[in-house]
């Protein structure tokens, strides 16, 4: 069990790794006029996400290489009402934004290197409650996806449709009783199915198969759902029961407080 565990987390890190690449490869040809372009995300441009995922990237590898430096800072920052997520975007905005996605480049392999140490038995400090090694990866590795994302609506690109998908879903369907705390809503007890359909045709699924409650669709509109990418209405997502339909109006696969979601397209 040790064993396969730890397999799991060196794969993690190997697809963070492709992900990083994958979103490497559509900006790094990008001009300053190119990265100022506006993004989904109200008020964010394209450097503000590669900002984001930098900073955040750089905080990770500081939470591997010194916990409780980190803790401490957190516990710090917390008292003094800071906002990591606008200190983040601030910094970047002190740079030219080539400098921002030389900063993203760098602080990712970072973490990367880092974390390619750690042991799946790991616990490591964040900005609320503790994270396992496991779920710490596969969260950078949806962080990055999801504000990929934003910067392919910026540019016009289609979304990105990888196995990687099954670690975002994966984590959206974890997520589902913070999507109601963070909202000050109390969790529903009824259990809730969710099946992604892989490009391979394969059906990734969670919770009990005979639950009345039920998402489905395919990887790619069910990632895109619980990081709050697309809204439900531009999505070809089926959603059976009321427990499931209340879910999939607030479902959020990030920490922080309560996404406001996207407006439908159409």
């Amino acid at each position: 069990m040790t064993q396969d565990r730890e397999a799991a987390l060196a794969a993690l890190v190997a697809d963070l790794t492709a992900e990083v690449a994958a979103l490497a490869l559509v900006v790094d040809p990008l001009d300053d006029a190119s990265l100022r372009l506006p993004t989904p995300a109200d008020g964010w441009n394209v450097a503000d996400q590669l900002g984001h995922l930098a900073a955040f990237d750089d905080h990770g590898a500081r939470a591997i290489t010194d916990p409780d430096g980190f803790r401490a800072e957190v516990a710090e920052l917390q008292a003094a009402g800071a906002n990591p997520v606008q200190d983040a975007v601030a910094l970047g905005r002190t740079m030219e934004p080539s400098a921002v996605r030389t900063w993203w480049v760098d602080a990712s392999a970072r973490m990367r290197h880092a974390a390619s140490a750690l042991s799946a038995a790991q616990r490591l400090p964040w900005y609320g409650p503790d994270m396992g090694a496991l779920s710490f990866v596969t969260a950078r590795l949806m962080e990055t996806w999801a504000h990929g994302q934003d910067v392919r609506d910026a540019l016009g690109l289609e979304p990105l449709a990888t196995d990687r998908l099954r670690h975002v879903v994966d984590l959206g369907v974890r997520a589902r009783p913070y999507s109601y705390v963070v909202r000050g809503l109390e969790v529903p007890a009824a259990a809730v199915r969710v099946e992604a359909l892989a490009l391979d045709g394969t059906v990734w699924a969670w919770g009990p198969e005979d639950a009345e409650d039920r998402l489905s669709g395919t990887s790619l509109d069910l990632a895109l759902l619980l990081t709050q990418r697309r809204h439900l209405n531009d999505l070809s997502v089926e959603v059976a029961g009321p427990v499931a339909s209340e879910w999939a109006g607030i479902a959020q696969a990030y920490a922080g407080p309560a996404g406001p979601g996207r407006a439908p397209m159409s």
